[in-house]
């Protein structure tokens, strides 16, 4: 079988480390957002305790823990900007950590475009793998990786969008903090702040893309990527926030997961229809 190119060459040079080369964005930049860490990074802000910051990050990793034993309806938004051209990446539905299974539509859009059809991807978590399909080219046909063995290939952004690493890079938060009691989905959660380590961003990432944060390293200094985690009164996650401010430029992901304990029904693809990939990147996949 022919292989087609699986998803549009597009947004490549926005996707990959837009605005590396620019000044850190001072704490009260533009584009901070209502859940950005940054305003934690004040000076004259008190510092949590010792024993405050592990308590904090007990929380945090026990709520990831809750979240991963059960299932959740998917909605997160990466923001992508340049400082002059913004894309967003859609991804929606339902996933079960518990049972190694879900389903994700993705999209991508020029938010400036907001009229213009945009590129879609289907995928189909079940069980090792990953399946990836809903492309005209590839005539009802589904390409498929071993989950364990998928990269990521852009700036905090899953391997195959799974949910699941998401949650590993918050259960790595470091200097967490606690903001306090906010509103998420109309229900009261507690909002944690903190940063992700350098082996948390990098985490399953491909060796192309860590030379390129090597780079931006070796150029800026030290590089800070924020995190935050909303915790239900059930001890579960219902939003996550990652942020990595560049300058004009960022990207951000915003995970929030709701229907906590919904049934998920994931059923892979006629094996006939599928064609194994060793290995898959692009602006859809991650």
């Amino acid at each position: 079988m022919q292989r087609h190119p699986l998803v549009p060459l597009v947004v490549a040079a926005a996707l990959l480390c837009a605005g590396c080369s620019g000044e850190p964005e001072s704490e009260s930049g533009a584009g901070s957002g209502s859940g950005s860490a940054r305003e934690a990074e004040k000076p004259g802000n008190a510092s949590p305790s010792r024993s405050a910051v592990a308590d904090h990050g007990a929380a945090v990793r026990a709520a990831v823990a809750a979240t991963k034993k059960s299932s959740a309806r998917i909605d997160e938004r990466i923001e992508i900007g340049d400082g002059t051209t913004e894309y967003v990446v859609s991804i929606k539905g339902d996933f079960d950590w518990a049972g190694a299974r879900g389903r994700l539509a993705v999209s991508l859009r020029n938010a400036a475009t907001a009229g213009k059809t945009s590129p879609r991807m289907e995928e189909i978590f079940d069980g090792d793998t990953v399946y990836m399909g809903g492309f005209a080219e590839m005539e009802g046909s589904w390409g498929s990786i071993h989950r364990n063995r998928a990269e990521a290939h852009y700036v905090l952004r899953a391997p195959m969008n799974d949910p699941e690493h998401v949650l590993r890079q918050v259960a790595l938060m470091r200097r967490i903090s606690k903001v306090g009691e906010e509103a998420v989905n109309g229900a009261p959660a507690v909002h944690y702040r903190g940063v992700l380590t350098d082996d948390a961003v990098t985490l399953r990432m491909a060796k192309d893309m860590r030379v390129k944060i090597d780079a931006a390293r070796e150029q800026l200094g030290a590089i800070t990527v924020y995190a935050d985690a909303w915790i239900d009164r059930n001890g579960r996650i219902v939003r996550t926030r990652l942020d990595w401010p560049m300058g004009a430029a960022g990207v951000k992901a915003t995970m929030n997961l709701a229907d906590h304990g919904k049934p998920v029904r994931a059923k892979a693809p006629d094996p006939g229809k599928v064609v194994p990939m060793p290995n898959l990147g692009g602006p859809l996949p991650g």
